[in-house]
């Protein structure tokens, strides 16, 4: 018995020292021995301002009223409030002292300079599949173009023990992929450069893909269905990029995604939300090139029948009775007719580009509802396109309409014109009521230099 227990010790005590070995170990990168450029190119230096579009760096590491990359952001999470870094090339606060190996650490794996574990807020397992050249011309670029801020890092509100952050090493390895994107062979030039910038530095999954209770990505490319299927986000329904009829875009063309992506606006969607800061500072900014590769990529991804359900048919009776007095007796009705139909017409069919059609959309058919609650609630941000704030925008209705009020119109909205999305419920309005607020309507583009 006494020699069992030595040995059940032995173990325990090896594999106590393993974990703690793997946990607090550096992870390898391909620049360990590698000297960054001190003298980059201006090819090179282009190139990381390219790339830092491509990630959206500037979107979570910068405030309307901050320095560039200064971070401060706050962001919510199921365990409590994070902030972003500071990643100007400050020494004291920011990341002046990275080497280009640590750079890479703390980009694709997590892992910052001291050796302490990133929350994946910061979305590493996409970063994990940038190339080697776009993450050296990355760091070329905030070592050589952003200016040093000094601004303190703030601590996040997650309390112990849950902020321990040993943990993350198991998490990544059980949730994140290793090594940069491999080409596929079944797929042309143009689809391999879409996926790489979908699943890499665009980062779309983090949002558009559902999450487990882990909190992991269920899936990081196209070999599932899950991947890029729609996700609920911070009050937000991501909804799904794949060829879904009814709730993806599955009725767009490449051309109808490269206006969206390039303008903010196309027949069927207008940008909004997340998606709204998406377009401001990154999407717009691509080369056309690029847009189109995106295009054609996620054009590729099959929707899924069962999820989605029959496609959606135009049912033009509703425009026909609205303004009838039977009709006018549907709950919900009569606010539409006063707060709606103005912009998005009787027949629910918007005008155009310029204000996005009710009837058909993907967020009418969609049976979460959250996006169409904190829109109707908050309005819309303003969305800036070649330095011009357009001119028309959602406005808020949460002082003018009642919680009963919004789920009336938008179970209105949900079940007319052939949509099916399904009632809204006073609590739902409510709850975002309480942990939202209204967009802002100034024209922001936050700055990269």
């Amino acid at each position: 018995m006494k020699r069992f227990l030595l040995v059940l010790l032995l173990i325990v005590v090896l594999v106590a020292g393993g974990v703690a070995w793997f946990v607090t170990r550096k992870p390898a990168s391909p620049f360990d021995s590698v000297a960054a450029a001190q003298t980059p190119s201006q090819e090179l230096l282009q190139r990381g301002e390219y790339v830092a579009r491509l990630g959206d760096c500037v979107a979570c590491h910068s405030t309307p009223k901050s320095a560039p990359f200064a971070g401060g952001l706050e962001m919510g999470t199921p365990l409590g409030a994070i902030f972003a870094t500071n990643i100007t090339p400050d020494k004291e606060t920011g990341i002046g002292d990275y080497t280009l190996a640590d750079f890479d650490r703390a980009v694709r794996q997590g892992v910052a300079r001291d050796g302490h574990r990133l929350y994946p807020a910061m979305p590493y397992p996409s970063y994990v599949k940038m190339s080697d050249d776009d993450i050296r011309a990355l760091y070329s670029y905030f070592m050589n173009r952003v200016e040093p801020v000094e601004q303190a890092n703030k601590s996040s509100d997650i309390k112990w023990p849950m902020n321990m952050r040993w943990p993350l090493a198991l998490w990544n390895a059980v949730f994140t992929e290793s090594g940069t994107y491999q080409p596929k062979a079944a797929g042309d030039d143009q689809w391999n450069r879409g996926a790489y910038l979908v699943q890499g530095p665009g980062h779309c999954g983090s949002c558009h893909t559902p999450r487990a209770i882990t909190m992991a990505e269920k899936a990081l490319d196209e070999s599932s269905p899950l991947y890029l299927s729609g996700a609920l986000l911070d009050g937000w329904y991501a909804p799904s990029l794949r060829g879904d009829p009814n709730t993806g875009l599955g009725r767009w063309t490449e051309e109808d995604i490269y206006a969206f992506l390039k303008s903010g606006r196309n027949g069927h969607a207008v940008v909004f939300g997340s998606m709204a800061d998406a377009f401001n500072n990154s999407t717009q900014f691509m080369t056309d090139d690029d847009l189109k590769a995106i295009s054609h990529y996620l054009k590729s991804l099959p929707g899924d029948p069962a999820r989605d359900g029959t496609p959606w048919q135009y049912d033009e009776a509703t425009a026909k009775n609205v303004a009838l007095p039977a009709r006018q007796q549907i709950p919900g009705a009569q606010t539409f007719v006063a707060k709606c139909s103005f912009c998005h017409g009787i027949d629910g069919r918007g005008k155009e580009q310029w204000i996005p059609p009710l009837a058909g959309s993907a967020a009418s058919l969609a049976k979460e509802n959250a996006s169409q609650i904190n829109v109707t609630l908050n309005g819309s941000s303003r969305v800036v396109a070649n330095g011009i704030p357009d001119a028309y925008r959602m406005p808020p209705f949460r002082q003018q309409l009642s919680d009963q009020q919004i789920a009336d119109v938008l179970t209105f909205v949900r079940s007319s014109w052939g949509n099916r999305g399904g009632a809204v419920a006073p609590v739902d309005v409510n709850s975002l009521r309480e942990h939202t607020d209204p967009a802002s309507s100034s024209p922001i583009i936050l700055q990269m230099r």
